[in-house]
């Protein structure tokens, strides 16, 4: 029932709003009683840190996968990167948004522990973009942070517009993407 809830409030605060969004309308969605609801979460703010916390919590273990792979380089392992970004968009489109768009609304305490855990997914690739940068697959004169940056900027924008149904699959977004940071980025 727990998932049932935050599946159906990740479509609703999707479609309305967290603010606009009410546990009645929760409740009532899925047929069941305030009860139900507060078994579960405390409150609506509870839920939202849930949904943040999966959403984050899921991504950093995805990363963590890719980097310990030895056999990949710096290349490889940035192209992994981005193609989990967007795939994850056709995957939890309606998480991703409510990830970008409704953080505003946990309070100070959550919005901190979701916000290092933000930290920490970008440094990571902060970190990988060094490392191309010491073992020359990417130039020497990069500012990794912004570079960084760009990248989590052009990726996590995404959602708002890529349609995992169109007329390019969530590889092929991340084909042009890594080929454009890496034209900027690699040693010719």
């Amino acid at each position: 029932m727990k998932e049932k809830i935050t599946e159906q409030s990740i479509r609703l605060f999707e479609k309305k709003g967290f603010s606009e969004t009410s546990i009645q309308d929760i409740v009532d969605s899925l047929g069941v009683t305030k009860g139900t609801f507060y078994y579960y979460f405390s409150s609506k703010e509870e839920l939202l840190m849930d949904i943040h916390l999966g959403y984050i919590d899921e991504l950093l273990v995805q990363q963590g996968r890719i980097f310990k792979d030895e056999s990949e380089t710096c290349k490889d392992k940035l192209f992994e990167i981005v193609f989990k970004l967007l795939s994850d968009i056709r995957i939890q489109g309606s998480a991703a948004k409510i990830f970008f768009r409704e953080l505003k609304n946990l309070n100070e305490e959550h919005s901190a522990t979701i916000n290092t855990k933000r930290d920490q997914f970008r440094l990571n690739i902060e970190e990988l973009i060094n490392d191309g940068m010491e073992n020359g697959e990417f130039r020497p004169d990069l500012n990794s942070s912004i570079i960084t940056f760009g990248i989590l900027g052009i990726t996590n924008w995404s959602y708002q517009w890529f349609n995992p149904n169109g007329i390019c699959s969530d590889r092929e977004v991340a084909e042009i993407f890594v080929e454009m940071i890496l034209k900027g980025i690699q040693i010719n």
